[in-house]
Formats: C-alpha cells, structure tokens, sequence
C-alpha cells in the first residue's frame, strides 16, 4: 500500500495575527509554524499507523517555499518516508490541488489524506479538488478508516448520526478528530529525518483562480453589561435593540 499525506504550514494558534502592505499579506513577524493540526494528528498519524499494521509506504507532499522544510522534517520525524515540496508559494486551493495532483500522477497512491481543513484559512477544499483532479473517489471529513485488502470502510459523522462509507481502493479523503491520536516524535526519528529523501520539485503551469483581496480581523469584544435580575424588561429591550437577537 502506497500513502499521501499533504502537509500544510499554519501559524500555532497562539500566534499574534497582523497584516501588513495595506491589509493584503499575513505578516509572519514573530510567528511560530506548525504543522496544521489536521494534517498531523488525524491525516499523518492514521497514515503511520497503516504503515505500522499494514506495512504501507507513507510518503508526504507540501506546496510552499524552503521555509516550509523545518515543517515537513517534523513529519518525516513522526514516521513518514519521504517527502516532496512544490516549491511554489500560493494560497489558492486549486493551485495548490493541482501541484499536488501532478505529483499524485506520477506515484499512484491508493490513499491520499488531507486534514479535514487549515486551522488557518479554513477552506476544506484541497482534498476534494485533489480527487476531482485525479478521477478519484473522496470522503470528506472522515472520523475513523479500515482497510482491508483493496477496499475501504469509512465512518463520518452527519447530522443526527453517522454515515458508513465502503470504498475501493484507491481514494482521497480529509481525516478530522477520531481519526487518530497525537503522536510527539522521538529522538531517533528526529535524527533519521535529517538524512530522510525530501524531494524539491517545481511546479507545474496551473493559473490561480482565486487571489486575496484583503483581511480583516474580527471586531473586539465588547463590555459585558450586568442586568438585575429583576429588570427582564431592559434585558429584553438590549437583546432586542443592541444585540439584535430577538
């Protein structure tokens, strides 16, 4: 058996937002970079976890410049064989699809995992664009993943329950909580990813269809008001007029 796992670069979620150039680039001054949540938690670590079981190949792919080696070295120290970075830099889902996709061609995956979304842009779309692109079936949002011989069996929850999902092999899919747990790497891993394959590989020509226009940060919080228990009516009256809830 033979794995994807895409890696996106997010800020930690401790990080101190800020834009700059009039409000149209994210300003990484000061900012610490993870590996998106999604990505290693559930996506990687179920990958490593076939690896272990069932002796599959994990390899892992991300779309960003070099400053995005410190990231895909972490997950090459969690258990991954070895890595490709497109050395392109866009925050376009489909671009970024399609570099993918173009890798994916040449490999012949039975199993591409995305995390279900960025913890930054939130977008959830990658993974569904890989699939389109590679003519492959995709189950979104998946909480749990069997595999037995060439087919799939895969568990997401809907509204009101859960959806039994049986597939053949090969797919995509994006991997959320349940998936998997948290793994940290060890030493050994940390020191076998130094000298592990991490293949740079140029894009290939794909025009962006979205471009940033501008962020915007959330409005600050508000005071709290402190209401008597005995005026229900002013409280009416503010969740009416001020918070515009009723």
């Amino acid at each position: 058996m033979k794995i994807l796992v895409c890696i996106s670069k997010t800020p930690d979620t401790t990080a101190k937002i800020a834009f700059t150039d009039n409000n149209t680039k994210f300003s990484e001054a000061g900012v610490q970079f993870i590996i998106n949540p999604y990505d290693e938690w559930y996506a990687l670590v179920r990958a490593l976890e076939l690896k272990e079981t069932q002796g599959a190949t994990v390899h892992l792919i991300t779309v960003g410049g070099a400053d995005t080696e410190a990231v895909i070295r972490k997950a090459l120290a969690l258990g991954g064989d070895e890595a490709f970075r497109v050395n392109a830099d866009s925050q376009d889902s489909f671009y970024i699809a399609s570099q993918i996709a173009a890798v994916a061609k040449q490999e012949q995956y039975d199993i591409i995992f995305t995390g279900k979304e960025t913890i930054d842009y939130n977008g959830s779309s990658v993974g569904g664009m890989v699939a389109e692109l590679l003519g492959l079936p995709f189950v979104s949002i998946a909480s749990k993943l069997d595999v037995n011989g060439t087919t799939a069996t895969l568990k997401r929850e809907i509204e009101g329950g859960e959806e039994l999902v049986e597939v053949s092999l090969p797919l995509a899919l994006s991997a959320q909580k349940g998936m998997a747990e948290a793994r940290i790497p060890n030493m050994r891993g940390i020191m076998a990813a130094r000298t592990k394959p991490l293949k740079v590989v140029e894009p290939v020509a794909v025009e962006a269809l979205t471009s940033i226009v501008s962020f915007e940060l959330p409005p600050a919080k508000a005071g709290v008001k402190m209401i008597a228990a005995d005026q229900a009516e002013e409280l009416a009256r503010l969740l009416h007029e001020e918070a515009k809830v009723i």
